[in-house]
C-alpha cells in the first residue's frame, strides 16, 4: 500500500491576543514551534505537523480557517490557547472551518516553578483557563472535535494525537473514494443494501456501478507473458500446493488467477476506485470467482466488500489508511460458525474466499478448490490461519434514519485443532465481554454479518471516525 500520509499535513494554530504586547508575543511563538519540533520528533506521528503563525485577532483567526479550507494537503488542524484568547474573536473562523481539529489542552511549562513564579509567567501560561474558553465557544456553536489533555511531551498525549491525525486521514481518504460496485448486491439480501447518496452525504465517498463486463474487458487484454510474470511472483511469496506449481497439473488455473488479478487491477487504476465490490451471482465473462485477486488487493490497501457491500468496501478502506504501517493487518470478515463451548464461545470468521493475507499468522498457502457456489470454474485462493492478538470488528448498517457504526472488540487466538478440510483463510476469536452478551447485542443493534476487522485500529478510533461523519455510534465490550 502506498502511503497515504505522505503529503498530508496538519497544522497547529495556537491562540493569544494582543493585550500582552509584543515581547511576550514573540515567546509565545517561540514556544509554540518548540511544541511542534518537540511533537514531530518525538510523537512518533505519521502526518506532518506544521507550525502556524500564532493568531491574535478575529482576522487572523478567520483567515487561517479558511485558508485550511482551501489546502488539499491539511487534513486538520491543532488549537491550543497558550495564554487566553477571547473566544468571541474565533466564532467566525470556527463556524467556517470545514477541517476536523483537535484541541490540545496542555501548556509549555509542565511543572509550576514554584520558587519564582510571578504574574508573568502567570499572564504567559495562561492555558487552564485560555483553553476552557475556547472549549467553552466550540461547545457553543456545536463544534465536534477531539479534546487532548495533558503536558504535550508526555507520550499518552502524543499517541492520542498520532492517534487522532490516522483517522482524520482516514477522513480525508473518504472524502475522495471511490467506491466500485461490480454489479449489483447479492439477491435478497437486506443489509448490504442502504442510501448511497446519504453514504457520500454522511461519509464523504462515492458509490458507482460498473458491469462486470468493465473487468471481462480488461481480462481479455492481459498478455499470458504478464499472467506468467505474476505466477512467478505467487511462487516465490506463497507456498503453492503441488498442483498449482510450475509442472502442476492446475497451473493453468493459478495462470487464470493472475489475469483475473491484472484486470481487476487495471480496472480500478482506470476508475480511480479505491474500493470495490463484486457478487458471485454477476460474474459473466470471469472465469473464477476472484478470491485471490481480492486477497491480494486488500493487501494493498484496497477497501472489499462481498455481495456487493459497499458500506463494508469503504469502511475497511477507512481501517486500512487509519491503521497504514502499523502492521497488524485489517481485512473484510465475516462471522461464520461459532463454537459454543461452556468454558466459553468462539467465533469462525471467514468468507467464501476473500480474506486479507494481511492478518495472516504464518506465509499463506496457495490453494485451489471447488467451491460449490456460484457456478464457476475452481478458484485460487489463499488459505491461512489468523495470527492471535487483540482486534476490533467493525460495522456499518443504514438504519433507514441514518447510518449506525457498531464495533465490538475481540481477542484472537489460534484455531484449538487444525483445520486440514477448511480450505479458506479464517479467524478465531473471543469477542468481548463474551459470546452470548457481544452476539445478543450485536443482533439488536442490527449489526451486519459482514465487518471490517482489524488489528490496527481501536474502537476510540471508530468513535472519532463516526462523531465526524456525524452517525450514531455503538461499542459492545
Amino acid at each position: 500500500m502506498k502511503n497515504p500520509f505522505e503529503t498530508l499535513e496538519v497544522w497547529f494554530v495556537t491562540g493569544s491576543q494582543h493585550l500582552y504586547g509584543p515581547g511576550p508575543l514573540q515567546q509565545v511563538q517561540s514556544n509554540t514551534d518548540v511544541v511542534v519540533a518537540g511533537l514531530s520528533s518525538e510523537g512518533n506521528l505519521p502526518v506532518r505537523l506544521v507550525s502556524k503563525p500564532i493568531v491574535t485577532t478575529a482576522e487572523q483567526i478567520t483567515a487561517v480557517c479558511r485558508e485550511a479550507n482551501a489546502s488539499e494537503n491539511c487534513i486538520g488542524l491543532v488549537f491550543w490557547m497558550h495564554t487566553f484568547s477571547p473566544s468571541r474573536m474565533w466564532i467566525q473562523g470556527l463556524k467556517e472551518v470545514q477541517k476536523p481539529f483537535l484541541h490540545l489542552h496542555t501548556q509549555f511549562n509542565r511543572d509550576i516553578p514554584w520558587s519564582t513564579i510571578d504574574m508573568d509567567f502567570m499572564n504567559l501560561n495562561q492555558a487552564a483557563h485560555g483553553d476552557r474558553e475556547f472549549g467553552y465557544i466550540c461547545t457553543r456553536l456545536g463544534k465536534q472535535r477531539e479534546v487532548v489533555v495533558g503536558h504535550w511531551q508526555d507520550a499518552t498525549v502524543q499517541a492520542r494525537i498520532s492517534s487522532w491525525m490516522r483517522v482524520v486521514a482516514a477522513w480525508h481518504d473518504h472524502q475522495n473514494l471511490l467506491v466500485a460496485r461490480l454489479g449489483d448486491n447479492m439477491r435478497n439480501v437486506a443489509v448490504t443494501e442502504g442510501d448511497k447518496t446519504e453514504a457520500q452525504i454522511r461519509f464523504g465517498y462515492t458509490v458507482n456501478g460498473y458491469g462486470i463486463g468493465d473487468v471481462a474487458t480488461h481480462l481479455e487484454n492481459v498478455s499470458d507473458a504478464d499472467a506468467t510474470a505474476l505466477c512467478a511472483v505467487y511462487d516465490a511469496e506463497y507456498q503453492l500446493s503441488e498442483n498449482l506449481r510450475p509442472t502442476g497439473e492446475r497451473r493453468a488455473d493459478l495462470k487464470t488467477a493472475a489475469k483475473i488479478e491484472l484486470a481487476l487491477r487495471a480496472f480500478l487504476t482506470e476508475t480511480g476506485a479505491h474500493a470495490f465490490t463484486d457478487t458471485f451471482e454477476n460474474l459473466h465473462g470471469i472465469p473464477q470467482l476472484p478470491g485471490l485477486a481480492v486477497q491480494r488487493l486488500m493487501a494493498d490497501g484496497f477497501g472489499f466488500g462481498a455481495e456487493g457491500d459497499w458500506k463494508h468496501a469503504a469502511l475497511v478502506r477507512a481501517l486500512k489508511v487509519m491503521g497504514y504501517g502499523i502492521g497488524g493487518g485489517t481485512s473484510f470478515m465475516e462471522d461464520y460458525t461459532y463454537h459454543l463451548h461452556p468454558s466459553g464461545g468462539k467465533v469462525l470468521g471467514a468468507h467464501m474466499l476473500e480474506i486479507c493475507p494481511s492478518i495472516a499468522a504464518n506465509k499463506p498457502s496457495c490453494q485451489i478448490h471447488p467451491l460449490g457456489i456460484g457456478g464457476k470454474e475452481d478458484p485460487v485462493r489463499l488459505v491461512f490461519d489468523a495470527h492471535p492478538g487483540d482486534a476490533i470488528n467493525a460495522t456499518v448498517i443504514d438504519t433507514g434514519a441514518g447510518f449506525r457504526l457498531i464495533v465490538n472488540p475481540a481477542v484472537v487466538e489460534a484455531p484449538p485443532e487444525e483445520l486440514p478440510h477448511l480450505p479458506v483463510a479464517r479467524a478465531v476469536w473471543k469477542p468481548l465481554p463474551n459470546l452470548e452478551m457481544a452476539a445478543e447485542s450485536w443482533i439488536q443493534a442490527g449489526g451486519a454479518h459482514h465487518t471490517a476487522f482489524s488489528y490496527d485500529v481501536d474502537a476510540a478510533q471508530l468513535k472519532t471516525f463516526a462523531n465526524l461523519a456525524k452517525v450514531e455510534y455503538q461499542l459492545i465490550q
